[in-house]
Formats: C-alpha cells, structure tokens, sequence
C-alpha cells in the first residue's frame, strides 16, 4: 500500500535533485543540462552579496516563527478546550467547526480576509468603528508593519483547528486512571491541565516543534501572494516567491537553483540541530 507513494516521493522529490548541479553552472535553456558552463559557486557569491536576499531572509524568518509560535499555542489551547468540554455534542461542534478552514483553498481564504480587513466595507473597521476603538478605517494591508501579524493570525484561523487535532489524539492516550486519581486528591481542573494534560502531550510536542523547526525558512507561498501588494512588498516576499521571481521571470534558472540550495541545507541543518538539542535534553527525538 506505500508503494504508489514511495514512488510519488522518489519521483517528485529526490530525483529532481539533480537539477542542482544548476546552481554551479551559468545555465542557458537552450543546452543539455550537462552541456553548461560550469562557474563553481559563483550564483552562490551573487546570492550572498544581493541585499534583498538579507531582506527575504529576514520576511521569511519572522513570518515563520510568528506562524510557529501563534499555531502551536492556539492548537494545543484549542485541543486542551476541547478535551475538557463534557458535551459530546459542543465537542464535535467545535472540532468540524474549528479544522473545516484547513481544507479551503488559500485563494478561497485570501479573498475572505481581504474582504474583513477591506477599507471600504470590511467588518474589522465596522467593528472597530461602531466600538470607539478607531475613528475611521484602516488600511490593514497597506501598512507594512501590519503584515506579518495579519499572516499569522489569518494562519491562525485556517490552521490551529486541525492541528489540535493531533495534541487531542495524543491527549486520548493519557491513562484515565490519573485524572481518576487526581479527582480524588482534589485536583483543579486548571490543575489537572497543568500537572496531567500539558506533560501528557510532552512528547508530540517536542516531536512537532522539531518538524517544524526544520521549515523555518518555509513560510509559505500563496497565503503571501495572494495577500500581498506594492505597498507591503518590502515585508512579504519570502523565498518562496523570490525564488519564483528570479527562477521564473528572470529566467536566472541557475540564481533560483542556488537560492533553493541554500534554503534546503540550512532547513537539514535546522530540524538536525533541533533534534539534537532534544536528545541532550532527554526530550523525544526523530532520529
């Protein structure tokens, strides 16, 4: 039955890898791939010297750690909610309710958003407005300083739902007779989510975090797009879509290749060093 995906995986995923010779040559479409001038690493100086590089660099970085930060409390504070409602039917409201975002497209999505923070006639303003907090509206995607908090909490919204979902299954695999247990000492309910729950979901956690770790500098690409303009540019680009802007539009295949190295090696570098820190801690690990 892995079959058709291990195939998928070699397909898709390791035998492009080739294409990274690329990033050592000055490429030219109209070559066979091993037909090109070799340069070494010279893309690789070009990358480093590029100022708007630092400048992705820094976008992409900053929105994957709010995205990180913001979906893993939200997730777990969600799965912990759940877990304690004793309606059966509150509970599965709540879940279809709080993981159906996770399955609508990011252009279904963007377009939600960019309706509710519209100038003109979005509901934020409205509220805003109708409650004294503002005097008239804003224009939350024209202000740059606004737009990663606006990709982390539109992330928020489509992701912690379903996230939740796997700290809810690890929190099933608590042993009952604990909370039992703690019942009868007297225990809290905020207690027993402190003493009892939160180190029960330790290990998927720390198994998590370091996973994600690992796509630091993967922030992301059509929630940015989408949500992106002029006027935030300089905060939304990330590498993904500066890889696509020189990769494709430039048609620098060998830039694009580069960059892409270099996001590849620094996320192996990233999700080993987590991991490696977790065993020095006694914490669970990947490998």
């Amino acid at each position: 039955m892995a079959l058709p995906f291990v195939i998928h995986l070699i397909i898709f995923r390791y035998i492009p890898i080739v294409g990274w010779v690329m990033a050592f040559q000055d490429y030219k479409p109209a070559r066979g791939l091993f037909a090109q001038k070799w340069v070494g690493f010279e893309q690789f100086r070009i990358l480093f010297s590029d100022l708007a590089f630092y400048r992705i660099l820094r976008n992409t970085l900053a929105m994957a750690a709010i995205k990180l930060v913001l979906g893993t409390v939200f997730s777990i504070l969600v799965a912990v909610l759940v877990n304690e409602t004793r309606s059966k039917f509150a509970r599965r409201s709540v879940q279809t309710i709080s993981y159906l975002p996770h399955f609508v497209s990011w252009v279904v999505a963007a377009n939600i958003f960019l309706n509710v923070l519209s100038p003109d006639s979005g509901i934020l303003n409205n509220i805003l407005m109708a409650f004294g907090i503002i005097k008239e509206p804003v224009l939350w995607l024209g202000v740059p300083e606004y737009f990663w908090h606006i990709i982390g909490w539109s992330h928020v919204w489509k992701e912690c739902g379903f996230g939740a979902i796997i700290y809810l299954s690890a929190m099933t695999a608590i042993d009952p007779q604990i909370y039992e247990a703690a019942d009868i000492d007297g225990a809290r309910r905020l207690q027993r989510i402190r003493y009892i729950t939160l180190p029960g979901i330790k290990a998927t956690f720390i198994i998590l975090l370091i996973m994600n770790i690992g796509h630091l500098l993967d922030a992301g690409f059509e929630q940015q797009y989408l949500l992106q303009n002029g006027l935030v540019q300089d905060y939304s680009e990330v590498f993904t879509i500066y890889i696509m802007k020189y990769g494709l539009k430039m048609m620098r295949y060998s830039y694009a290749a580069a960059a892409g190295i270099f996001k590849s090696v620094v996320s192996i570098i990233l999700i080993f060093s987590a991991n490696r820190l977790a065993a020095r801690l006694g914490e669970e690990t990947l490998v």
